[in-house]
């Protein structure tokens, strides 16, 4: 048995869920359920980031205090993971008290292992606004690429940023150039950690490629110290006398969620947040899903915060994507050119949005979201393939055989297949490679579909009654078995080929259903989408661009 803990990024509380961002996040839910269907202890996490500068941007944008606009995006959040069926163990918010008190105490064990120390430094200043700016208030020229860039990150080239390296900078909330004034803040010793963390990169297994390649960037320019406090108003009071008016960065801050997420499930529930992060506890393996623009906080900064407070499991596999762009363009939430997740969901299945997202998603390089290519996939092999097997199968035997599965069992040769499916699949979406498993799954599907076609049991009836339901046995052992192995991906289309079969919960290994077991309330899994919702779909997103 092994202890697997699944953090899930954390979202922006700042404006609605996009599709890129989505893409990121789904495989935490596949990892998850295929766990738990694989008899694993799973405990997978995430919330709302609600202390980000972008939520403090978005308040000051409305007139509005980070409060409302965090509880509004927040629940927001939470109603779109549910309908499209994250299993999280706890979906939380970094506004809480329990989170608040958390990370303090990480502070106060950073201070006490002797890896913060204060330092007085130049920061900017907006005189128009009369304020210290935090980083992502400030807009400048990035010196490594030269494209327009945040004062924390440049989007473009990923390299982590202080204020200080931008040129030609200004204020994002007046647009004035800002100045700079000395004050004084608590700094992390990044640096400290460098031998630990190349040794820790060069035997990391599980990584996805970005991933060794970006942090391998880091550790080979050097690791710097940074600022853990900021002159904010919003956000994690620092716990030291002197710093009342200062707050704890949200780059600390946030990644420290994840554990403050276990031990918040762990006193919710009862459960044991200890067996998923005791350094020294057997049988953990960690994951850590998000985009690439996360990489850095999760291979970098966070192991390196678990170091310092000590006795901490460090993530084990990074499974971070690429991006995803939108009709061949960048998803850009300030011209609205996205795909908004609440806008999706009132109109199309959630399993054909999972589908398509670990099908066609960014998982090893960029792709793009094309409304045509979403319906094709939806009638080509939700539809067409998976649909189309399922609907003729039974609607077969219900027609023909009373609706009662008829007598019969799984051939050797289909026997040895799906034992292998379950194998080869399942080492894939271990290894985060989920497009190749859903691939190998389909191909199955496709498999199962051309026996039926060479069975031809419409004409077998008429034939030899017996053999036509012993090839219908064998189709229903085939959909019994998918709806265990499509689980992970489309579980709202497993969980109905569930109710029609009155099967038992999901799980990762050969299955059976006995003959004579019936049918009920047999419909259709997927509905075909008219090919005239892509011109309409194209439409109303180039009309709603600003």
């Amino acid at each position: 048995m092994t202890n697997i803990f699944i953090g899930g990024a954390w979202p922006y509380a700042n404006g609605s869920l996009h599709l890129g961002r989505l893409a990121s996040l789904l495989p935490g839910d596949v990892l998850a359920r295929y766990f738990r269907s694989k008899g694993e202890d799973v405990l997978y996490v995430s919330g709302s980031d609600c202390h980000g500068t972008p939520v403090a941007v978005q308040a000051l944008q409305e007139g509005v205090s980070p409060g409302d606009i965090a509880d509004r995006f927040h629940l927001e959040f939470a109603e779109c993971f549910k309908q499209l069926g994250f299993t999280y163990d706890l979906y939380t918010r970094t506004d809480q008290v329990f989170h608040h008190q958390l990370v303090q105490e990480m502070f106060l064990q950073l201070l006490k292992n002797g890896y913060l120390y204060k330092k007085t430094i130049q920061q900017t200043y907006c005189e128009t606004d009369q304020r210290f700016l935090p980083d992502r208030y400030v807009e400048g020229t990035c010196p490594v690429c030269g494209n327009r860039a945040r004062g924390d990150q440049c989007d473009y080239c990923s390299t982590l940023l202080d204020p200080a390296d931008l040129s030609d900078k200004t204020c994002k909330i007046c647009g004035n150039p800002p100045i700079e004034r000395p004050t004084e803040h608590y700094y992390f010793a990044l640096s400290r950690f460098q031998a630990e963390l190349s040794e820790y990169a060069k035997q990391a297994q599980g990584w996805k490629e970005n991933a060794v390649q970006l942090t391998g960037r880091y550790l080979k320019e050097g690791l710097q110290d940074r600022a853990v406090t900021r002159d904010l108003t919003w956000g994690v009071d620092v716990p030291v006398d002197g710093f009342e008016e200062k707050k704890i960065y949200v780059w600390i801050e946030a990644v420290s969620g994840y554990l403050s997420a276990s031990k918040q499930w762990a006193a919710e529930t009862g459960g044991s947040w200890e067996s998923f992060w005791k350094e020294g506890k057997e049988n953990i393996t960690a994951y850590y899903v998000h985009g690439k623009d996360n990489i850095p906080f999760h291979t970098v900064v966070w192991p390196a915060l678990l170091l310092g407070a000590g006795g901490l499991h460090l993530p084990d596999r990074i499974i971070s994507c690429e991006y995803m762009t939108l009709e061949g363009k960048k998803f850009s939430t300030s011209s609205n050119w996205a795909v908004w997740v609440p806008d999706i969901m009132r109109r199309y299945q959630p399993d054909s949005i999972r589908y398509f997202l670990i099908a066609n998603g960014p998982e090893n390089r960029d792709t793009d979201f094309s409304w045509r290519e979403f319906i094709h996939s939806h009638n080509g092999e939700l539809l067409g393939a998976f649909g189309n097997l399922v609907n003729r199968t039974l609607a077969f035997i219900d027609k023909s055989f009373e609706g009662c599965v008829p007598e019969g069992n799984l051939s050797e040769e289909w026997k040895k297949i799906m034992e292998e499916l379950y194998l080869e699949s399942g080492a894939l979406i271990e290894e985060g490679r989920l497009k190749e498993a859903i691939d190998l799954i389909f191909t199955c599907v496709r498999r199962a579909n051309k026996f039926f076609d060479e069975q031809k049991p419409w004409a077998q009836i008429k034939e030899n009654r017996e053999a036509c339901g012993y090839t219908l046995n064998i189709c229903v052992q085939i959909i019994v078995n998918l709806s265990n192995l499509l689980h992970p991906f489309i579980p709202f289309s497993c969980e109905e080929i569930r109710k029609f079969l009155t099967l038992e919960q999901p799980v990762w290994r050969l299955t059976t259903v006995p003959a004579n077991r019936k049918i009920q309330n047999l419909k259709l899994l997927f509905q075909r989408i008219d090919i005239s919702q892509i011109e309409e779909e194209t439409s109303l997103l180039e009309k709603q661009k600003l």
